[in-house]
């Protein structure tokens, strides 16, 4: 069963030290995870053409959409992408970085499920998370995939798998220098990830909608959903 509890990183100023060096750690734990690999391969296999405007929910400090628009420059030629946090976390540099690679980036402060349930735009072409839902309990989660599928056609999550080897591994992340904070949230993200077909019957209309969930590799999680039906694949 999922388990949630706090995460120290949420309950931290965004100028502690140990929040830095955190969010340092994770831009690691991410490319550990090929984290940006295993969504750009879903992206590439689930959108029919480029996407032209992408709503990234939980971005914070955008590092990792930065990572998959550089992996996908080849294959998408721009647009404007709008970044979501509760915390404004992304430098002006790196909006500098977006622009590099053609897409108008825009920062959103704003508690995420709020700001997509409220939102009157129906103009996005994709939504993205990354380390995200595994925060919201089902009722939460429910909703929030409502409103991304009202939002977007298409939807693609990478997330923790929850799985022993996943859990044990944690505790390995002292290998890398991880902090207190990161070695605490590590454990917790993965209790609080998925397994099976957990987020499929969530999303709207049921698995019959779903392109694909599954786990890839010991730790990620992988989740991509249509508002329409999906062309089915065989690979997860």
């Amino acid at each position: 069963m999922r388990r949630l509890s706090p995460e120290l990183l949420d309950q931290l100023p965004a100028s502690d030290p140990e929040a830095i060096g955190s969010r340092r750690d994770l831009a690691r734990i991410n490319a550990i995870m090929f984290q940006a690999a295993i969504m750009c391969r879903r992206l590439r296999r689930d959108l029919q053409r480029p996407p032209r405007r992408i709503l990234e929910i939980g971005c914070g400090d955008g590092g990792f959409m930065l990572a998959v628009l550089k992996r996908m420059r080849r294959h998408w030629p721009g647009g404007e992408i709008v970044l979501l946090d509760q915390q404004d976390l992304v430098p002006s540099r790196r909006l500098g970085a977006f622009a590099d690679l053609g897409w108008q980036a825009e920062t959103v402060t704003a508690d995420a499920l709020v700001w997509m349930e409220q939102s009157p735009s129906t103009g996005f072409d994709l939504v993205t998370a990354n380390l995200f839902l595994h925060h919201f309990a089902e009722a939460g989660l429910t909703r929030l995939l409502a409103a991304a599928s009202r939002l977007a056609p298409v939807f693609v999550a990478t997330e923790p798998s929850r799985n022993a080897a996943a859990l044990t591994a944690t505790g390995l992340l002292r290998a890398i220098g991880a902090n207190a904070v990161t070695l605490h949230d590590a454990a917790a993200s993965v209790r609080a990830g998925f397994a099976g077909q957990e987020l499929s019957r969530l999303w709207p209309g049921g698995q019959a909608m779903t392109a694909r969930e599954g786990t890839v590799g010991l730790f990620t999680h992988v989740f991509s959903a249509r508002s329409t039906p999906p062309v089915l694949h065989d690979e997860i």
